[in-house]
């Protein structure tokens, strides 16, 4: 079922009013029905993984700077601050994983995550193929965030599993650039997985992010990096 603004302003923790000035100046997907603003998740996931967090002054944003418009409450941002950091430290690092192409790199990598996790498998590989059928999870400069939306994980934390693939493989960028490095997300809750989307949207913009990525940090290095990534943050 799609969204209706209150359910998008709920998920991004926003106003309604904001949502409305983003959909007056056309920076959000929506479509009409009945005369009435309905939203595709997925369009919305697409939305968020394309945008640029934090600008200074930018009230165009969730979680970034936005001068009042987050109905985040001073427990939830304390709560979120580290939340990329905490998921890490959970999911791991993978370097040099196997895979010729989308696929084979997806199953191999559940192979290796579903213990952990404490997962099928087998059924979670599928969920993020066709996701990945349906709109592809690249971002721009090499990264990719692979997800799906019908499968909440089972645990305390969200968990971040970072994949450096041995070749960089094509994953359907819109830039065209093969992925070298790939988080796979998996959250606990609606409003925690779309938080994170959006913070890895904005990772993947920083160029200082990019070039240390290049390096295929280990987990140590990246979650020293990570921490203080995001103790810059405005929440």
């Amino acid at each position: 079922m799609d969204l209706k603004i209150k359910d998008v302003a709920d998920l991004l923790k926003v106003s309604q009013t904001t949502i409305r000035r983003w959909l007056a100046e056309g920076k959000i997907p929506a479509y009409r029905l009945h005369r009435q603003y309905r939203f595709s998740r997925i369009e919305i996931e697409d939305w968020l993984m394309r945008q640029r967090l934090g600008k200074s002054g930018s009230k165009d944003m969730p979680f970034g700077n936005q001068s009042g418009d987050s109905e985040l409450s001073s427990s939830e941002s304390g709560t979120q601050q580290f939340s990329f950091y905490r998921a890490i430290h959970k999911g791991g690092v993978l370097s040099n994983l196997p895979g010729a192409n989308k696929p084979h790199l997806i199953r191999n990598a559940m192979d290796r995550i579903a213990d952990k996790a404490d997962f099928d498998a087998e059924v979670i590989t599928e969920l993020l193929l066709d996701r990945e059928k349906l709109s592809p999870t690249a971002l721009n400069n090499g990264i990719a965030v692979p997800h799906t939306r019908e499968f909440l994980f089972k645990g305390q934390t969200d968990l971040i599993t970072v994949v450096y693939p041995q070749e960089p493989l094509d994953w359907g960028a819109l830039d065209g650039q093969p992925v070298h490095t790939l988080f796979f997300l998996f959250s606990t809750d609606d409003k925690r997985h779309l938080h994170l989307l959006a913070k890895l949207a904005h990772f993947a913009s920083d160029d200082k992010s990019l070039a240390f990525l290049q390096a295929k940090p280990d987990q140590h290095e990246l979650l020293s990096y990570i921490k203080k990534w995001e103790s810059a943050l405005k929440h």
